[in-house]
């Protein structure tokens, strides 16, 4: 068994603990002692990026939300998707978690907040969504454990009826939302129905490599002809990433 040592921790608005932990090479994030996000499991944030970014991608300037930096690979992953013209806007709740990743945790995603297309902004990704109409053409929302919510029971707005609208006003008509989650959630797709997105559900590999467990990315289409088949399967970087399971323990 890993024996893990204490490295930083914070507090979340709402009281909880969240701690960072190494192992060697390996890094730990914790909300009140339970495991949140570690480094060996990141195959299904790369996915989130992928199949998320994969209209945009195209674009000359896109614009993609990041809603939660976690260890930073969903944002360095969707740098990789994006050409010399994008931008990705981070909305990362916690100072401490962009600090970490300045400081520990930068060089396990090849600090992707030192790259000029990203933008930090400090605050809750619902209030970022709020004041954004119009602006984002992807909106990928990590934040937590899913529509479930484990960190902060503030969370589990963003997935309800009120956040889907929000997230959906603030898509680019042509505009893809997808959201990681640590498993299933068929009230969800149906929040996302009801909120007016064509909806597809991918299940990916938490590892890179064969085995592991899956987790669920759950993609909201708006604009064009609303087909889901128009994202690329062959956007994902590899099989082992297109079939990923959740990054979280």
């Amino acid at each position: 068994m890993r024996e893990w040592e204490l490295i930083a921790r914070a507090t979340t608005p709402e009281g909880s603990d969240l701690s960072l932990h190494r192992s060697g090479r390996a890094f730990l994030i914790r909300a009140d002692g339970r495991g949140l996000m570690g480094s060996d499991q990141h195959g299904s944030e790369e996915a989130l990026a992928s199949l998320g970014c994969a209209r945009a991608r195209a674009l000359e300037a896109p614009i993609v939300l990041v809603g939660g930096l976690g260890m930073g690979f969903t944002l360095r992953a969707a740098l990789d998707e994006l050409p010399a013209g994008g931008a990705v806007v981070v909305a990362e709740l916690l100072e401490a978690v962009v600090t970490w990743n300045r400081g520990p945790l930068g060089a396990l995603a090849g600090r992707p907040l030192d790259d000029p297309r990203t933008q930090v902004e400090l605050g809750d990704v619902g209030a970022c969504l709020q004041r954004s109409r119009g602006r984002f053409d992807a909106v990928l929302l990590d934040v937590d454990n899913g529509p479930v919510a484990m960190a902060q029971a503030g969370n589990a707005r963003l997935y309800g009826d009120e956040g889907l609208a929000i997230a959906r006003a603030a898509l680019a008509p042509d505009g893809i939302l997808a959201v990681w989650s640590a498993w299933d959630d068929k009230k969800f797709e149906h929040r996302m129905r009801h909120a007016g997105f064509v909806v597809e559900t991918v299940h990916v590999r938490a590892r890179l490599t064969r085995g592991g467990p899956n987790h669920t990315i759950f993609l909201g289409f708006l604009g064009g002809d609303g087909d889901p088949s128009r994202v690329p399967r062959a956007g994902l970087r590899s099989e082992g990433a297109g079939r990923a399971r959740p990054r979280r323990l």
